[in-house]
């Protein structure tokens, strides 16, 4: 803070104060949620199922997960100790070796557990008040009151955004506060307990959430003919439960690493930048854009029930996605003036707005984007339905089609936004064009409220579906609620593709960082723009070695997710083919145990945690020690490209499957329990571990790499040769191998 001027200090302080608006205002949203009622004993009873099931599960994988982040809080701390100090941290401690080393080891440790507690938070108590939310939802929809049940669900989602918001912003400032210019050394800690966490739900959620799903809709919709979500089916619980834990709780984490990750590439980049011109404002700049940001959430997220009744006509929403655009709409256009107003007169720059605003209209044009290919209203869907006529073989062509060119188009729209920093700073140096990304993910992060809220409507108002189902509400609420569900599998949709685009936008930002710091670690005394001219090579053996092993990452991890959510699946169809074989379950006499599912998907899940998360830490450290850092960095390079095109493939084909499926059951090509509709749900059954359990595990994984991989490049060229890296390769191949058994190991039981 020291060589911050006092109106620099001040506007770091209202930083602070912005962070804790936006945790009042998770507050009052909780509060308003839980003043709505609750509905009748008949929801209430499936709910406290979906309840009881959701925190049994999060509390199982909470005690899996913190052995494993004790563990390696202690790694974090001798990742500073070990090593030389930057020149920040010397300057710090006046140029106290020992000083600086201890306590930037225990500042990044202590990071670590705080930006993973952070991460637990956001996703625990995200996916409690959605939990309340859907119940209130059903409720709304039992009375018709169509704004009534948006309100709820929404506001229920925001929840977790502006809570996500929060606690991301006064973490992050907080950690540049105390630490100065050697803040990123500590908030690489930060970001990557944030990411680990994410990382741990997002493999956990999916393979639970789906195993359930899959099997549920197998046994109950393919063989048995049940509509979905009917109460004789053991597995609808289950079912519901995983939305939570995956898409709630998942997401929420994924958001909030994304968050962070972008803050730390920005200022270690922006450290690089004050060396070379001497301005403060390189690192100053994106925190207080990220309190814009938050501002314009609330005012943006607060204006969504209006919109079906605005008084002006054009402007008016139509259904609840239209407003949920506005809403955005709302937040971006505030965001993009009061920045660049900011920017002109703090900075003296338009470059840095104009990219925050890129980053922003990144966001905004996945929502046309990601509708298109898999909102019913276009084509790409509505022929995937089509495809159902002639059998379960050609619907997952067409979704896997659509999947696969979609991904080519956000692949697209991403170059365009990183090209855009090449435009910006066409005559400055290449450190300003590297720095030019990270402001872009900068601004593409700014409205992760409103892109939490979307995301987190989608399982609140599936929920509330199903309890409406299960509940046995009208024919009038019925169709209500299965209105928002189909909006919720769009903005689901759309909330993926832009955490998969952030993914990118961040860890491609981190391995500019990673770059920058091995080369000037490997090259000392060189300048930096010398240095970065020269790149790391792809052309060499190593580099290409590198870039093939890490393209090659990606596929590995998500046929392990897959594997695990197919096993599971199998499980949970013999134990509700069983229990339909008990006389009375499947004529509505006997309850079914759901219980006994939910263990089930449960167990499945817990399998899989620690191996994916090992795999994911283990191999690019591997590689860096074998084949050197240089090979590191192409590696890093070869996981974003194939994780990328992987993520949005799976995202998008199980987003158009899943729509396809709702709009035959919307009464087309034949309607509910025709041959058409069979093949709908197989083909969803396909789309479902794509969208949600595989693809969604591959933004957090992206970032860990490229996260572990930054932290440990000084260790690797400070004792390159030593006997402890080939102690180290040859653990590291150990658990590796042990990881690589674990996900193949054949299971006879869940």
């Amino acid at each position: 803070m020291s060589a911050l001027n006092s109106m620099e200090q001040t506007m770091l302080w209202g930083v602070i104060v912005v962070a804790f608006i936006s945790l009042a205002y998770a507050l009052w949203l909780w509060r308003n949620t839980m003043a709505r009622d609750t509905g009748d004993e008949k929801m209430q009873v499936v709910w406290r199922a979906i309840k009881e099931g959701a925190n049994g599960y999060l509390g199982q994988q909470l005690r899996t997960m913190l052995p494993f982040l004790v563990a390696l809080a202690v790694a974090i701390f001798f990742s500073i100790y070990v090593v030389k100090p930057t020149q920040e941290a010397l300057a710090m401690f006046n140029n106290d070796v020992g000083a600086a080393r201890l306590w930037l080891g225990l500042g990044r440790a202590v990071a670590f557990v705080l930006g993973a507690t952070f991460s637990i938070t956001v996703g625990q108590l995200g996916m409690r008040v959605a939990i309340e939310g859907n119940i209130r939802v059903a409720a709304q929809a039992a009375r018709e009151n169509y704004n009534g049940a948006l309100t709820v669900a929404y506001r229920a989602g925001t929840f977790t955004g502006m809570l996500t918001d929060g606690l991301g912003l006064l973490g992050g400032t907080a950690i540049f506060m105390i630490f100065g210019k050697a803040a990123p050394d500590v908030l690489l800690g930060f970001g990557l307990g944030g990411t680990l966490v994410a990382l741990f739900m997002r493999i956990g959620g999916g393979i639970y959430t789906k195993a359930a799903d899959v099997g549920a809709d197998l046994v109950g919709k393919v063989e048995q003919g049940l509509p979905e979500d009917d109460p004789r089916n053991a597995a609808v619980v289950a079912d519901l439960v995983g939305d939570n834990v995956g898409d709630c709780a998942g997401m929420a984490a994924d958001i909030f690493e994304s968050y962070e990750v972008t803050i730390v590439s920005t200022l270690i980049l922006g450290l690089f930048l004050l060396h070379q011109t001497g301005d403060t404002f390189w690192i100053v700049y994106p925190l207080i854009v990220r309190a814009i940001g938050v501002v314009s959430s609330i005012i943006g997220t607060f204006t969504v029930p209006i919109w079906e009744t605005f008084p002006i006509k054009f402007l008016r929403a139509h259904d609840a996605e239209s407003a949920m655009f506005h809403s955005y709409e709302v937040s971006s256009v505030i965001t993009i003036v009061t920045a660049f107003i900011f920017s002109l007169a703090y900075a003296g720059e338009w470059q840095l707005a104009t990219l925050n605003a890129v980053g922003v209209g990144l966001a905004v044009a996945f929502n046309p984007l990601t509708s298109y290919f898999t909102s019913t209203k276009y084509r790409p869907t509505r022929e995937i339905a089509e495809s159902t006529q002639t059998g379960s073989a050609t619907t997952i062509l067409s979704g896997l089609a659509v999947g696969m060119e979609s991904s080519v188009w956000s692949l697209l729209a991403i170059v365009v936004a990183l090209a855009a920093s090449l435009l910006v700073f066409w005559d400055a140096s290449l450190t300003h064009k590297l720095y030019g990304v990270a402001m872009v993910g900068i601004g593409m992060l700014s409205h992760t409220g409103n892109n939490v809220a979307m995301d987190a409507f989608g399982p609140i108002s599936d929920n509330a579906n199903g309890i409406g189902e299960m509940a046995g509400v009208g024919e009038k609420a019925w169709s209500l609620l299965a209105e928002l569900d189909s909006v919720g599998n769009t903005t689901k949709a759309i909330t993926k593709q832009i955490a998969i685009a952030s993914a990118v936008i961040a860890a491609t930002a981190l391995f500019f960082s990673f770059v920058a710091d091995v080369l000037t670690l490997s090259h000392p005394g060189v300048p930096l723009e010398t240095l970065l001219n020269q790149g790391i090579s792809v052309s060499s053996l190593t580099g290409t070695i590198g870039f093939l092993l890490g393209g090659a990452l990606p596929f590995l991890f998500a046929a392990f997710c897959l594997r695990a959510v197919a096993r599971g699946a199998n499980f949970v169809v013999e134990e509700v083919r069983r229990q339909f074989k008990i006389p009375g379950v499947l004529e509505g006499k006997v309850k079914p145990e759901y219980a006994r599912v939910v263990g089930i998907t449960t167990a499945a899940a817990q399998k899989e945690l620690v191996s994916l998360v090992v795999l994911s830490v283990s191999v690019p450290l591997l590689v860096g020690l074998v084949f050197g850092v240089e090979s590191l960095g192409t590696y890093l390079a070869g996981v974003i490209l194939t994780g990328q095109l992987l993520a949005v493939f799976m995202a998008i084909a199980g987003g158009a499957l899943d729509n396809a499926k709702k709009y035959i059951e919307d009464g087309h090509f034949g309607g509910k329990g025709s041959p058409a509709h069979k093949a709908g749900v197989e083909g969803d059954t396909v789309g479902d571990p794509l969208k949600d359990t595989a693809g969604p595990a591959l933004n957090p994984m992206i970032k860990v790499v490229n996260m572990i991989s930054l932290m440990a490049a000084p260790l690797m060229v400070e004792n390159a040769g030593s006997i402890g890296i080939y102690v180290a390769a040859i653990v590291l191949f150990v658990a590796t191998i042990w990881a690589i058994a674990q996900s193949k190991k054949e299971v006879t039981h869940a």
